[in-house]
This record gives C-alpha cells, structure tokens and sequence, in this order.
C-alpha cells in the first residue's frame, strides 16, 4: 500500500502529549494517526447512515394510511 506523506500543524502542547502517549511511542505517530483518521471517519459514515434512517423511517408516523390496520396482521414462522 502506498502511503503519502503529508504535513500537519500542530499545537506544541498537543505534540509533546500525543508524543508522551505510550501507544504513540510503541506504534509511531503516524499509525495512530491513519487510525484515528479512520475511526472519525467511520462514526462519521455511522452518523449519516443513522441520520438518513431517522429521516426515512423516524416520523412516528407508522406505517401510513395505505397500511393501517394492518401492523398486527404480520406472523412469524414457528420453529
């Protein structure tokens, strides 16, 4: 896999913690980095996964008036 290099600006204060952490130290700044980058952006896809979810399917609305008086009518197969 290729890597880029890239440069970011950080706080001195926030350097010195993040180069004192222990998992930075044995992993290197650079591995906790890509995996943080990739945890931000998995609860970013989550939350709009979820946020399309509530729009669709979040009204409380039920099935709506072409369904109703159906929503006790569904059975599930014995076992």
């Amino acid at each position: 896999m290729y890597m880029k290099a890239i440069q970011v600006s950080v706080d001195e204060k926030l350097l010195a913690a993040f180069d004192a952490d222990e998992e930075v130290r044995r992993l290197g700044r650079s591995a906790v980095l890509r995996r943080i980058a990739a945890e931000y952006l998995e609860r970013r896809r989550r939350g709009e996964v979820r946020s399309k979810y509530q729009k669709a399917y979040g009204t409380g609305a039920g099935l709506g008036d072409e369904y109703r008086g159906w929503e006790n009518q569904g059975a599930w197969p014995e076992e």
